[in-house]
């Protein structure tokens, strides 16, 4: 590996997850609309190279609170969540503009860390994203600070971002920080920090190296950056932080801007097949040989080769997927158990007759199963 650069990953990533900062963003409480536009020029390179790109967007309670005319201080929890209520319209309306004269749509996506924990919400959350992007939209991702209370206090947009990163299977997350990347030490402090082009494996000494927050309007310093990488990168997605400042961040990133690359454990796709395969089943749905040989061939589990259901479950919960000569894997169901006996021998076209309301099209979806 050793030509692999943040440059090139850039340049060969299809799914992309940037994640940018409020001190970026957001200055003296105004957004800083020359920067955002020549972001958006980047992300316009990235889509017509190929890549689908999310952003998972900071800066709601600094516009906010620039709006609200509150202090650039702490923040008391009531204060936080209104000054993110009036700051997400302004944020969102900003990254439409910004993207719509380059032909690109915006859609945006409100989301607790709990969003992807429960897994009820984690599979409705992937399926949004997944559409949108299946239909070119850019999604613009931000925590649900107006509600959420334990991630103003102590959350941060990094893990958030990963975690993003992980749920889309993307190959490849930027973090656009204040900082242009790992160092032995704080280098605004120690003029001997060495700088890290590459992390190959994120070890007990990595981590001991990151430092305290270095802004005031950001909550994340270096220690959540490398937790994000932990989590993107045992999901199967590079990651790089790079500094963001300057115009056309992602373009100067592609030209060999200073960063450092945390290198992907695997790709995504096999990384969530380990994590489905390492679950508990809380059921077990058997199939016949007809669905045997689709599911070889790579495709979904439809209701129609489905002979019986066992086990009570929810959906999201992980089933086995049991043939006539024994277990070919796991699964997360598309549906939970009282629908899927409803809809178990029955063609796709008819579910939304029997359950009287439209449903999914296949009971386990390919890319819901490790077999």
């Amino acid at each position: 590996m050793g030509a692999l650069s943040a440059s090139a990953m850039l340049d060969g990533a299809r799914r992309v997850v940037v994640k940018i900062g409020s001190a970026l963003l957001v200055e003296a409480g105004q957004l800083r609309a020359d920067w955002l536009r020549a972001l958006a020029e980047d992300v316009a390179e990235l889509r017509r190279a190929g890549a689908d790109v999310v952003l998972v967007s900071s800066g709601s309670i600094a516009l906010g609170r620039g709006a609200l005319g509150l202090p650039v201080t702490a923040l008391a929890l009531e204060q936080s969540q209104a000054a993110a209520s009036v700051g997400q319209i302004r944020l969102a309306r900003a990254y439409e503009e910004a993207l719509a004269p380059h032909g690109i749509a915006t859609g945006q996506v409100l989301l607790t860390l709990e969003d992807t924990h429960d897994r009820r919400r984690y599979l409705n959350s992937r399926a949004t994203l997944a559409t949108l992007l299946g239909l070119g939209v850019v999604p613009i991702v931000n925590e649900n600070d107006t509600i959420a209370t334990d991630e103003i206090r102590y959350g941060d947009n990094d893990r958030l971002a990963a975690q993003v990163a992980v749920t889309i299977g993307a190959d490849l997350l930027v973090l656009l920080s204040d900082v242009d990347g790992l160092y032995t030490g704080n280098p605004q402090t120690d003029p001997t920090a060495r700088h890290f082009a590459r992390v190959d494996v994120i070890t007990p000494e990595i981590e001991a190296m990151a430092g305290a927050p270095t802004s005031t309007l950001s909550k994340g310093g270096m220690k959540t950056k490398v937790m994000a990488a932990k989590t993107a990168v045992s999901g199967g997605c590079a990651m790089i932080i790079t500094a963001g400042a300057d115009a056309h961040p992602l373009r100067g990133l592609r030209n060999g801007a200073r960063a450092t690359l945390f290198l992907a454990q695997g790709d995504p796709r096999s990384a969530r097949k380990r994590w489905i395969a390492a679950m508990k089943p809380r059921g077990t749905v058997h199939v016949d040989a007809g669905a045997v040989t689709a599911l070889g061939q790579g495709k979904s589990l439809l209701p129609a080769g489905v002979t019986r259901i066992e086990g009570v479950f929810s959906r999201g919960d992980p089933v086995t997927i049991m043939g006539p000569d024994g277990a070919l894997g796991l699964g997360l169901a598309g549906y939970d158990s009282t629908e899927a006996r409803a809809i178990a021998g029955h063609q796709s076209r008819e579910i939304a007759e029997i359950l009287t309301y439209p449903g999914r099209v296949a009971l386990i979806h390919r890319d819901e199963m490790a077999l």
